[in-house]
């Protein structure tokens, strides 16, 4: 299979399946805690179900609440073009993609924080107010350790850098910190507890309160592909490649569901940081990412 072929495939495979990591997620916490928990496809079930119903707008919102959830699905899917996660090539690459996929990524995060502004909700804003103030502190750590593994490769292109035979300690931390850039990005614990509905300890999902209906879906249709896509760098950084792409994809979809067994795992046996705490958790990501740079600059 050709190059461009594969990361079609992967793409592809990536829009169909990303539902499922919610659901690995779910119902791992679920055996953790003795019970069953809801089916693997529950996401897929929702999103089918809020497809069928119209949104409600309220009369003080204007285009930007409307724009937010389809823009944010639209980059997370760009996002997951230029990333290949199980190997090879990605569907879309050039260089300088790295920059694109960061782009993109603080794209969906601005117009969903937008859209949560728009509402004119003192809760919304709250959660707005600390998905800013979050993301403004993963960012450095997501691309100094693209720019690690960058300096590594010599390429400027994610389908160069990652799996670039990059050294032991600089994977490490570089791996660690993009980990922990998933797990704050896609609000997960110890960061943000997907599952509560308390309105004062909520960030991502207190931002989407206001959305019903086909806007719903597509938040969290969005959110599966942005797990997806987050997910996708630790796995595509660790997981080693046989250059056979039957193999390898079947591994990269072994290792994705194996992240999401971790997650539940960290979900089930650790409690959620107090969010004085989480801005020190995110300022050692960054401080990880830039270890991984220093090492690899005076190398």
């Amino acid at each position: 299979m050709s190059g461009a072929s594969y990361g079609l495939l992967q793409l592809l495979a990536a829009l169909v399946l990303a539902p499922l990591l919610p659901g690995i997620i779910n119902r791992t916490k679920a055996v953790m805690a003795g019970r069953h928990g809801q089916p693997l496809l529950q996401l897929w079930y929702d999103v089918a179900k809020l497809f069928s119903k119209s949104a409600v707008y309220s009369r003080t919102t204007t285009w930007v609440f409307r724009a937010g959830p389809v823009v944010s699905l639209a980059a997370a899917a760009c996002a997951l073009s230029v990333l290949p996660w199980a190997g090879g090539s990605a569907a879309l690459a050039f260089d300088g993609d790295l920059v694109l996929f960061a782009g993109v990524l603080g794209l969906a995060r601005f117009l969903t924080i937008a859209a949560a502004l728009d509402t004119g909700s003192a809760f919304e804003g709250m959660g707005a107010s600390r998905e800013a103030w979050f993301s403004a502190l993963t960012e450095p750590a997501l691309l100094l350790a693209l720019c690690a593994l960058a300096r590594v490769s010599g390429s400027a292109s994610l389908s160069g850098i990652l799996g670039g035979g990059a050294g032991i300690p600089t994977l490490v931390l570089a791996a660690g910190a993009v980990t922990i850039v998933f797990l704050a990005e896609n609000a997960r614990i110890p960061v943000d507890d997907p599952t509560t509905h308390l309105e004062l300890t909520m960030i991502h999902e207190v931002m989407v309160l206001d959305h019903a209906g086909i806007d719903l879906a597509y938040v969290h249709y969005g959110a599966a592909l942005k797990l997806w896509v987050l997910g996708g760098l630790p796995v595509a950084m660790l997981v080693p490649r046989t250059g056979l792409w039957a193999a390898d994809l079947g591994i990269g979809l072994a290792a994705m569901a194996l992240l999401a067994v971790l997650t539940g795992i960290i979900e089930s046996t650790m409690a959620r940081l107090r969010l004085s705490r989480v801005p020190q958790l995110l300022v050692a990501a960054t401080a990880m990412a830039a270890l991984a740079l220093s090492l690899e600059l005076v190398r």
